[in-house]
């Protein structure tokens, strides 16, 4: 029996090598940012405003000199904190009668919308990535959701560099995008190191996720954020 004690850890098996500066650096030496993007309700819009919506994403994509990978999470809406605050209100509340009609309100939110409903919000997002590899290699970035190749071979690679060569040459992509997105009607905004931890401690964690929040400041945390999913 081999009695060495186990030293990797599930981190070990993800394509993240960190996140820092406002930038996910994969292990494989590359490097994105995430835009998270509004939407249009293309079914509201008249023949007229649909055609020019096709026509300016047809010249935005037309205009791209690098490749960008758009991604729509769908999820589960999560309104733990507006309940909280309408708790909050149904307590300070003195009028015994509106105090009463605020914990219907509650009750019919939390016990009946969000219990017996699937709600489901959606999320979307553009991925720029820096340094393409060939398709088809185990260092694909565009394999799998947000550019992340799936493999597990862990690099020797140079953060500070990597982080220094992509923000240079990120920062222009990224405001193109920006921009042109603008012209369509869309806002566009580059997540920072907190909100992309965040969002993918629920990505790996989606179940615990839904009743262990990542709340304050995430440098805060010591021990791991990503759990070994066990079937």
């Amino acid at each position: 029996m081999n009695n060495k004690k186990i030293k990797s850890t599930t981190q070990d098996h993800l394509d993240i090598a960190d996140i820092r500066d406002n930038l996910v650096v994969l292990n494989d030496g590359g490097a994105v940012v995430i835009l998270e993007t509004t939407a249009i309700n293309f079914d509201l819009l008249s023949v007229l405003e649909q055609d020019a919506a096709i026509a300016a994403y047809s010249s935005l994509l037309n205009s791209l000199s690098f490749p960008i990978q758009v991604t729509i999470r769908s999820k589960r809406i999560d309104i733990s904190e507006y309940l909280e605050k309408v708790k909050d209100i149904e307590d300070k509340q003195q009028n015994p009668k509106i105090r009463d009609q605020i914990k219907k309100y509650r009750s019919f939110i939390q016990d009946e919308l969000i219990t017996k409903e699937n709600v489901l919000d959606k999320n979307f997002y553009v991925t720029i990535p820096y340094k393409i590899f060939e398709i088809g290699s185990s260092a694909n970035p565009f394999a799998s959701l947000f550019g992340f190749s799936g493999s597990s071979n862990k690099q020797r690679i140079n953060v500070d560099k990597i982080l220094q060569e992509a923000t240079a040459d990120l920062e222009p992509k990224k405001n193109f995008i920006i921009k042109e997105f603008a012209r369509i009607g869309i806002k566009a905004k580059q997540l920072n190191t907190t909100e992309l931890i965040k969002l993918f401690y629920e990505i790996y964690n989606s179940e615990t996720a839904q009743s262990q929040k990542l709340r304050g400041n995430v440098e805060d945390y010591t021990s791991a954020l990503v759990e070994p999913k066990i079937a």
